[in-house]
């Protein structure tokens, strides 16, 4: 079986306005690598905690929606919806 793909939304705990969206097919170590701040879009706003999280079984439908929800529109869908 194929991995899956995974397009995650994370709030941060401490400042719960703040989002990110992102796609990786491991989940538990991209989570955890946010939190320990290897990524310099959300080192300053971590802990993170997983909000959403879609699996898509194709990886281009996966970056797909990760481009829709990080568009003016994806985001206020997210923010409605999700």
């Amino acid at each position: 079986m194929p991995p899956f793909h995974y397009v995650y939304l994370l709030q941060s705990e401490r400042f719960p306005d703040r989002h990110y969206t992102g796609l990786t097919t491991d989940l538990q170590s991209r989570l955890a690598k946010h939190n320990e701040g290897g990524n310099p879009h959300t080192a300053a706003h971590a802990p993170w905690k997983i909000q959403t999280v879609i699996a898509f079984a194709d990886a281009s439908r996966a970056s797909a929606f990760e481009r829709y929800l990080k568009a003016h529109s994806g985001r206020a869908f997210a923010r409605k919806h999700l």
